[in-house]
């Protein structure tokens, strides 16, 4: 079925209208969130990392 270029617009109008956008304060708790398990993430895989090169360097050191 084709659609209307001007059928579409209004069709695409009226789909956004249903969007609710976060506010301020919730996009900023967002990020914060994220930033703060990235650091955990980093943190938990450079420990993991770091315990595999010991075990590794005790393995062909023996």
């Amino acid at each position: 079925m084709k659609v209307s270029p001007a059928l579409f617009v209004r069709q695409v109008k009226q789909e956004i209208s249903k969007i609710t956008w976060p506010t301020r304060s919730e996009t900023g708790m967002g990020t914060v969130v994220v930033i703060i398990l990235c650091l955990i993430m980093a943190v938990f895989l450079f420990l993991v990392d770091s315990i595999f090169a010991g075990i590794v360097r005790w393995v062909m050191e023996a």
